[in-house]
């Protein structure tokens, strides 16, 4: 595999000489994003904010991206396979818990000062904590 390739940096940069995302889309359910986030950042913050609106993310109409760079990732580090989330950390600790310890069987060993959202994910999923405490 081509190590130098990078499917998810070469769309932003498609995306950019396209003018996909022109303008922020945030905060469109009331009316667009506020003038006064434009004033104190500008536009150009927006331009790499291409998950919202059926960009990388998609996989029905990324091209193919994710999976190519996924596939680079996986052989980068020697694994079968290799996965993005693009639902942020908070979804990706929880699918990361399931996938440890998705059945309960005796628990997931946690800190005690685990971030929240593996609480929020031992309740989604119904794992039993056993709790330590950090030293």
């Amino acid at each position: 595999m081509d190590q130098n390739r990078a499917p998810l940096l070469e769309t932003l940069e498609q995306y950019r000489r396209l003018d996909r995302y022109g303008s922020p889309h945030l905060g469109t359910d009331k009316g667009g994003t506020d003038q006064r986030v434009l004033d104190a950042l500008g536009r150009e913050p927006f331009h790499n904010d291409v998950l919202a609106t059926s960009g990388l993310d998609d996989r029905r109409s990324s091209n193919g991206n994710p999976a190519d760079a996924e596939r680079l990732m996986a052989d980068a580090v020697g694994a079968d396979y290799a996965f993005f989330s693009t639902c942020g950390s908070s979804l990706s600790v929880k699918a990361a818990m399931m996938a440890v310890a998705g059945n309960d069987p005796g628990g997931l060993l946690l800190s005690r000062d685990s971030h929240k959202s593996i609480v929020s994910g031992l309740v989604f999923a119904g794992i039993t904590p056993r709790w330590i405490t950090p030293q």
